[in-house]
């Protein structure tokens, strides 16, 4: 050809290439576009078809046989979703290849297009959206803002089949095209290069989930906004090394701190700061809602919506720190916290005579003895689950659980009161700095362990509960995200006049955790890495990835991670960060602590 433009198709049995892709291919080759090899087929269709997989999935903790899921997702994905899901990231790549070089030029980029990103990563995190028709839907919207993009922007710098292909129109034509999405797409790839590309995605899921909660209380960041799509873009670019890749990796982590800090100013600006609040655990007598998930937003609406209605309101999981925002507890229905971790819902939740809403992940199948009194917003879903939406002015109209939950009636009787205390974010911690400060200079205060990060349902996470039990008594605790649930009731006592355990918030309060040792290193003139405090983290799913990165893009070393490695880090890969930050995976608790005090185990 003229052109110079070699295509070379290896077409197998129930290959996923278009056809409408291959036409448009050679539409853009007519107009004087550079040269373009595809191959498809050969190499890189391993992906479901040569391995026998109806799906791939290795994005969370729990992934089957610390491996990956292949038949069904340990979450309850079905391989349906799982690659309707691979499709939707692979569509945003392509959006991001032609947004990029209006980035680059200056151009403002739309932020529906960015919340539209966004929201489609935040909804491929685990635990958040189940319903496949919801999925089409969203592809059908990434090809169009693909389109518009592409007549606005022209030819991208390098055109990758994320940018090239076009989405066809059926969900059965879209399964059928999903296996190019796939994971393990091109067998031939750098075992390392796809181990960066894919940390550096689930750190984006991560962020996205901190940045949909900023955005829906009118807060974002220009520069995290810009980074979704250069980072997108650059996951397509066969030219990184893996030298560029890690830094892409590290920069990852620099915007996950730049989007808890906005979130951070987002949840402080509106509703105060956290101070120290004790909350009832237990339940009162008469109709309840339990609010599930992250959003401070939806529970205020809620609290507005029921008030003088007898209703009562609880928080579930990750909810709980919303008892220490002065804008939130000053509704007098907000009534204490259910329940614990999000993987104890399906049994928390059976048969309860009150109703459920989830507002972000973690949601799991809900069981048909509560399936009809559940319900979801924003990007979460479960088909069949009742979902509220907002309208046109951003409101949700809560009506309909407000009558089924009137309706149920609740319980008939009060249990008995039983307290824990929240509230500690950076503000009101370090209101005590000088404290702090004095009584480790006395040797009142030895040591500082923030045990912390997403739980689990994966047996061995006993290890956190065993290992708070076992911190010495001149130590003290400091907690977030919903691992606090294994040990959160317990009485740690006090330490120096200070409580012993400081529930810092939710999971994105990370940032607090920063704000707050980074302040005691400059008030002991010193850095971080040499204050006498531990970092014990379990992680999850992808906030936690977002989360560890922000913790190593500030260069803290020696974190304790567990209950097991990531599947998607290669050995390669594991080493660097082994050798580099000095990246420990746990043990058991009480050589950990003596290790993390400088004792001989």
């Amino acid at each position: 050809m003229k052109t110079g433009l070699l295509i070379s198709f290896l077409i197998i049995s129930g290959s996923a290439a278009s056809f409408l892709h291959i036409l448009h291919i050679l539409c853009l080759s007519q107009h004087g576009l550079p040269g373009i090899s595809i191959k498809i087929g050969e190499i890189n269709m391993g992906n479901n078809m040569e391995l026998d997989y109806e799906m791939f999935c290795y994005q969370c903790e729990q992934t089957a046989n610390q491996k990956g899921c292949t038949k069904l997702g340990v979450c309850g994905k079905t391989p349906e979703v799982a690659n309707l899901q691979d499709l939707l990231i692979f569509q945003i790549k392509g959006i991001s290849c032609y947004a990029r070089p209006l980035i680059e030029k200056g151009t403002p980029m739309d932020k529906s297009v960015v919340s539209f990103i966004e929201n489609v990563l935040f909804t491929t995190l685990t635990n958040v959206n189940f319903d496949a028709e919801v999925h089409v839907e969203l592809l059908r919207e990434s090809q169009r803002i693909k389109e518009e993009l592409r007549a606005y922007a022209g030819a991208p710098s390098q055109l990758t089949l994320h940018a090239t292909y076009d989405l066809p129109q059926t969900k059965t034509e879209m399964l059928r095209d999903a296996p190019i999405a796939g994971i393990m797409y091109d067998k031939s790839l750098d075992p390392d290069i796809r181990s960066l590309r894919q940390t550096v995605l689930y750190g984006l899921k991560g962020i996205s989930a901190y940045g949909h909660q900023a955005r829906e209380l009118g807060y974002y960041s220009d520069e995290a906004d810009d980074f979704y799509i250069l980072a997108l873009e650059a996951l397509t670019d066969d030219r990184l090394s893996v030298e560029e890749l890690i830094r892409l990796t590290m920069r990852t982590g620099e915007m996950a701190i730049e989007v808890m800090k906005k979130l951070d100013e987002a949840n402080t600006t509106i509703y105060q700061n956290p101070a120290p609040q004790k909350v009832n655990v237990h339940l009162k007598k008469g109709p309840f809602i339990i609010v599930s998930g992250h959003d401070l937003k939806d529970l205020e609406m809620l609290l507005k919506q029921t008030e003088g209605t007898g209703i009562h309101i609880y928080t579930h999981g990750e909810m709980l720190p919303c008892h220490g925002y002065p804008g939130l507890n000053k509704y007098p229905h907000l009534a204490g916290n259910f329940g614990g971790a999000w993987q104890d819902q399906q049994k928390q939740f059976d048969n309860l005579p009150g109703c459920i809403l989830m507002t972000t992940n973690c949601l799991m199948r809900p069981r048909d003895s509560y399936k009809d009194r559940i319900y979801s917003t924003n990007v979460v879903g479960w088909d069949g689950v009742k979902h509220i939406g907002k309208n046109e002015n951003g409101e949700k109209d809560f009506s309909a659980i407000i009558e089924q939950a009137l309706e149920l009636g609740g319980y008939p009787e009060d249990q008995d009161v039983q307290e824990i205390l929240v509230g500690f974010g950076h503000h009101a911690t370090l209101g005590y700095a000088d404290a702090i400060v004095d009584a480790v200079k006395s040797g009142k205060l030895r040591h500082f362990f923030l045990i912390g990060g997403c739980d689990g349902a994966r047996p061995g996470r006993n290890y956190y509960t065993e290992f708070a039990e076992m911190v010495p008594q001149d130590c003290l605790i400091m907690t977030l995200a919903c691992g606090k649930y294994r040990f959160n009731k317990l009485d740690f006592g006090e330490v120096a006049g200070l409580p012993r355990l400081l529930d810092i918030g939710q999971c994105n309060d990370v940032y607090s955790a920063i704000r707050i040792a980074t302040a005691l290193a400059d008030a002991f003139g010193t850095d971080v890495n040499v204050l006498p405090l531990s970092l014990i983290i379990s992680w999850y799913e992808q906030k936690a990835v977002a989360d560890l990165l922000a913790l190593l893009s500030l260069g803290i070393h020696d974190i304790y991670l567990g209950p097991t490695l990531p599947a998607f880090l290669s050995p390669n890969v594991l080493q660097y960060l082994t050798d580099t930050f000095h990246l420990k995976s746990i043990s058991n608790a009480r050589d950990d602590i003596r290790t993390c005090l400088g004792q001989a185990v």
